[in-house]
């Protein structure tokens, strides 16, 4: 991990729950190095526009999951989750991802009692330390030997801002309740499934949960047509692993174990992705088949053994053939006709 700006990594050792203010872009800048970054870990263009707000801390990220080469737990410093807090891709070429973005306690003050009107901009004239907001967008991205265009994002460089923290380091999981981003009991039954796993394990039984692909070559797609806001209902797990092939995937998508507690429940749809930053090679990918994500359906980080209890909240994507569309108005209806019938 790149320590050479730590003389700005400032300790307040926030808790989930409490409220904080991000600090102006002006003070911001000045922690940045000439990447944009403190500690290796981006501030990005997307992130100017809550300079100045009081917001709620979700989570601390003391710890994170690397997707980009799959080894398990990552180790952070310093850093927090805010609350519904996440980029929208403006200046990433309007990736969809929608991650949840992390913030250095650099970035952020406790609420003053007092509070006091601070300017929530910066004009170009008045930036210092990086240089302006403009030199901050001249980061996200370059173009390589190929001509490609290769983004560059706090998804793309978290290995590089972070360390690795085994599982089995049971530091992290005194550290989770401590900080308040989970329930004592939770952990408790948390790790108490992830040790049956292991038993399961040396036993060669079957793990929880338990997913079982049932097709061999290609498997089946069915269109929706989903729009934001439908109201949907996700499949029973028996139902999706009639579309699965063997390896757990339909289409490439992979059907996680960390899907199976959302397996029954009604969901509202966010939005269809089609294009997402490929976080290994910074390049765009554009999803060429059905893929949607449904509000506050994300990883839970409760049965994946090496990043249990991982913050992120990444949004789980879900092919519309694991899903049903809900008729609301029969619903309504027969809850009306239900209630008349009362009387």
């Amino acid at each position: 991990m790149d320590m050479s700006n730590d003389r700005h990594n400032q300790v307040l050792d926030l808790r989930a729950g409490e409220m904080v203010e991000v600090r102006s872009a002006s003070e911001i800048l000045a922690t940045l190095d000439h990447h944009a970054r403190l500690d290796a870990m981006p501030f990005m263009p997307e992130m100017l526009k809550f300079c100045g707000r009081q917001l709620r801390i979700s989570k601390r990220a003391d710890k994170t999951c690397d997707t980009i080469d799959k080894t398990g737990g990552r180790r952070l410093v310093n850093a927090v989750h805010l609350e519904g807090v996440r980029c929208d891709g403006e200046d990433h070429g309007g990736c969809q991802a929608a991650c949840l973005i992390f913030w250095k306690e650099a970035w952020l003050k406790r609420i003053d009692p007092k509070p006091t009107i601070r300017p929530t901009g910066l004009s170009d004239e008045s930036a210092h330390g990086l240089g302006t907001t403009a030199d901050l967008v001249r980061t996200t991205c370059r173009t390589n030997v190929d001509g490609e265009i290769v983004f560059s994002c706090q998804a793309t460089q978290l290995k590089a801002a972070s360390s690795y923290l085994p599982w089995w380091d049971v530091r992290q999981y005194y550290r989770d309740v401590c900080s308040g981003n989970v329930r004592f009991l939770e952990a408790i039954r948390v790790l108490l499934m992830r040790l049956f796993n292991i038993v399961q394990g040396v036993r060669y039984g079957l793990p929880y949960p338990y997913i079982h692909g049932k097709l061999t070559g290609k498997t089946p797609s069915v269109s929706l047509n989903l729009q934001p806001n439908e109201l949907v209902q996700i499949k029973t797990r028996e139902e999706i692993e009639e579309t699965l092939e063997e390896h757990g995937r339909n289409r490439g998508l992979l059907f996680d174990k960390e899907l199976v507690p959302y397996c029954g429940g009604r969901y509202r749809v966010l939005r269809h992705v089609e294009r997402i930053i490929n976080e290994k090679t910074g390049k765009m990918m554009h999803l060429p088949t059905d893929c949607v994500i449904l509000e506050g359906v994300t990883c839970g980080a409760k049965f994946s053994e090496k990043r249990l209890f991982c913050p992120r909240q990444i949004y789980s994507f879900w092919r519309e053939i694991w899903l049903k569309r809900v008729d609301e108005h029969s619903r309504l209806d027969s809850a009306a006709a239900g209630n008349t019938t009362r009387r």
